[in-house]
């Protein structure tokens, strides 16, 4: 456990002070690995609640994270890398930072995945800068979980647990980098 912590918070250390253009794969292969990985989650996130299939069919974009990493000791924080759509096409990549301060023990790695519901959300994320506040809401991806969500703001979260164990009770926000896709 205390190895996954440790790995946790260097891999967020990576993403806080790391340089943005990290975001974006740098050869083809590790493009086309990153895209598998993609695909693999957006198939799990299906496999556990199929009405996701109507959020990924209307919504202008979403951002998909496969592996988010995430671990604390009071202080703590998360960090994960993955791509953005637009009407189904990739059109970039981006990061995903988070800090967090109070009760917390442990770490855990996640799926998230936003949804946008129209081009001016869509278009706000890939501005630059994007932020989701500690008050945003997020649902776990369970069976039929998507049927009671809607947007808020024109985003909507979801995450999928994929290991480990995280005790918590903090405050923090997401801070999302992103890069446009360079092509092969």
């Amino acid at each position: 456990m205390r190895r996954v912590i440790y790995c946790a918070v260097f891999m967020i250390m990576i993403g806080v002070f790391g340089s943005g253009c990290a975001t974006i794969p740098s050869t083809p292969a590790q493009r086309e690995s990153s895209h598998d990985s993609v695909k693999n989650a957006i198939a799990l996130a299906k496999e556990h609640d199929p009405s996701l299939v109507k959020w990924f069919d209307t919504a202008r974009g979403y951002a998909v994270f496969p592996s988010v990493g995430k671990g604390g000791i009071g202080i703590g924080g998360a960090y994960g890398t993955g791509e953005v759509f637009e009407k189904g096409k990739r059109i970039g990549y981006a990061s995903l930072t988070q800090a967090t301060i109070g009760f917390q023990l442990g770490g855990q790695t996640y799926t998230e995945i936003i949804f946008f519901k129209d081009k001016t959300a869509l278009d706000h994320f890939i501005g630059g800068n994007y932020e989701l506040g500690a008050q945003a809401s997020v649902a776990a991806i369970n069976v039929g979980a998507s049927a009671e969500v809607d947007y808020s703001g024109g985003v909507a979260v979801f995450t999928l647990a994929k290991g480990g164990l995280m005790y918590e009770a903090s405050v923090g926000g997401q801070k999302f980098d992103f890069r446009e896709d360079p092509g092969d």
